[in-house]
């Protein structure tokens, strides 16, 4: 398969699955909402679906990684996660819903992780661009997210069900398009330690633990933005349109980020990419929390190519040559269960508690988390070390 065909299947897949997240993260805590549940379950649902992420994405991708399944593993959790939110259609109280919730929580997340771990291989192997398919995913991110917001405003918020569904049905034939072991590099004929303990020791050395922590403290400093924002943005006035805007904003951000992002990735260290973006960080935070001002947020949205993708492409980078081809899938999970579970739960918490009070404290504590991840990764060098090749 040319490489031009290859990245054109990837692009494909991540395009159809972030349609899909568009909705979804931006405006599933106001389907939630919608369906009678209080700001305390919202935010304790959020966090208990993070923390199912920390054990079972890890554990389903080592699996897969065992096995061997690489293109047959994003089916079938494509395929799973399609069903389960078919299953929120009638669904009705907490209970019902979290049980969903946790169990999409297991495998919905997956999708990604899985298939950067596949493209960054193809990245290595073929010289591919990750970020010209990468973007892909912000572009369709972008169109669900304004889809919904547009739905929403002129029906009901019901419709951020609906447009999830719709995109994981056409996610589900893109993965069955997607190249199987074409991707990966040929096997070598020797046996090789894919045990989970590899894996541990692997994720235990000091270089790896520091960075991949730090790059978690900053991912999961996005708790407030994405568990509240739009309720605090709605609350203070502002539309789901200019709401979606605001989220449409940052995601250009990220796109013209990725689109340079071969470049930046060639002159900069991953590590000097994570520094900035935790400075850079703390001022969004800062700024999101002392005002509602559209100006203002607008202006700061665009440090969402900072916060997400320079953290984003400095952990792909870094994992990737750190990690053993066969534990890719592993270690890009095991990292999204830490940014996305175990770090994401503990501040989504955090922040629902803090956005009863009022949800500047809410942002203001995820500027915190940014700079705690600053200091961090200077005190362990983190922006003069290159990683292993």
């Amino acid at each position: 398969m040319s490489p031009q065909a290859l990245s054109t299947r990837l692009s494909l897949y991540f395009a159809t699955v972030f349609v899909a997240i568009g909705a979804h993260l931006p405006f599933w805590p106001l389907w939630l909402e919608a369906r009678g549940l209080t700001a305390a379950e919202i935010g304790l649902l959020l966090a208990l679906g993070s923390w199912v992420k920390l054990v079972a994405n890890p554990g389903l991708a080592h699996l897969f990684d065992r096995l061997d399944w690489g293109k047959g593993a994003i089916v079938l959790l494509t395929a799973v996660s399609l069903v389960l939110f078919l299953a929120f259609v009638p669904a009705e109280g907490f209970v019902w819903i979290l049980a969903l919730h946790l169990a999409a929580a297991a495998c919905f997340p997956l999708l990604v992780p899985l298939a950067e771990s596949q493209t960054m291989a193809a990245v290595y192997r073929h010289g591919i661009d990750y970020g010209r398919i990468r973007l892909w995913g912000s572009l369709a991110f972008i169109v669900g997210s304004l889809a919904t917001g547009r739905l929403i405003a002129a029906y009901d918020a019901d419709w951020v069900l609906w447009v999830v569904l719709g995109p994981l049905a056409v996610s589900f034939l893109a993965a069955a398009a997607l190249p199987g072991r074409a991707v990966t590099a040929p096997a070598s004929g020797t046996a090789e330690d894919l045990s989970l303990k590899r894996l541990a020791r692997l994720f235990a050395r000091r270089e790896v633990l520091v960075f991949l922590v730090a790059s978690a403290l900053i991912q999961s400093s996005h708790a407030a933005y994405y568990g509240f924002s739009s309720l605090a943005w709605r609350a203070a006035g502002i539309g789901e349109t200019a709401i979606a805007v605001l989220w449409t904003e940052g995601v250009v951000a990220e796109i013209v980020f990725f689109a340079l992002s071969r470049r930046l990735a060639g002159r900069l260290r991953p590590g000097r990419l994570l520094v900035a973006a935790g400075l850079l960080g703390t001022l969004r935070w800062s700024v999101t929390a002392f005002t509602t001002d559209l100006v203002l947020l607008g202006a700061v949205q665009i440090l969402h190519a900072a916060t997400f993708a320079a953290t984003h492409l400095a952990a792909m980078h870094f994992i990737t040559r750190e990690t053993p081809a066969r534990l890719t899938g592993s270690m890009q999970s095991l990292y999204s269960a830490l940014s996305g579970g175990l770090a994401m739960g503990g501040t989504m918490l955090l922040a629902g508690a803090l956005y009863e009070s009022g949800p500047g404290l809410a942002f203001l504590a995820m500027a915190g988390l940014t700079l705690a991840a600053v200091v961090i990764a200077l005190v362990d060098g983190v922006a003069s070390r290159a990683p292993a090749a």
